[in-house]
């Protein structure tokens, strides 16, 4: 058994090619050997948010806190709050972030198929994601 302490790895910035604002990323575990499964505590400031992405073997988010919105091709943006969780299914394009003006934390976890959890497209431009949630 491994025990990972909280605040015993650095945070990092999401990096500005795959977000838009400012994103922060706490990776606490990865799969080793044989595991595919990672996970990463996402934080997206007012505004933010990820670009256009897919998973080859899906993803979950779970909303720790505040409040976002997140995006299906295809499909209006729904809002989504602390205690909301998302099932992504494997290669389905979606983005997800904060709303213009409340943070948003959520828990991310995939799983990686040779080798890769996510594919990334193009950023959500303001035109786009300043739609908001359909009433």
């Amino acid at each position: 058994m491994q025990l990972i302490r909280n605040g015993s790895q650095a945070s990092a910035k999401g990096p500005e090619q795959y977000f838009t604002s400012t994103v922060r990323i706490d990776s606490p575990f990865k799969g080793s050997g044989d595991a595919r499964v990672s996970g990463a505590f996402v934080t997206f400031e007012p505004g933010a948010r990820s670009a256009w992405h897919t998973h080859p073997l899906g993803q979950i988010l779970i909303v720790t806190a505040g409040k976002g919105w997140t995006q299906c091709e295809g499909s209006p943006i729904v809002e989504i709050n602390a205690g909301d969780i998302i099932c992504c299914p494997p290669n389905h394009r979606h983005w997800h972030g904060a709303t213009p003006t409340t943070a948003m934390t959520h828990i991310a976890i995939q799983e990686a198929k040779e080798g890769k959890v996510v594919e990334w497209m193009e950023k959500v431009p303001d035109e786009e994601y300043l739609v908001g949630p359909a009433a």
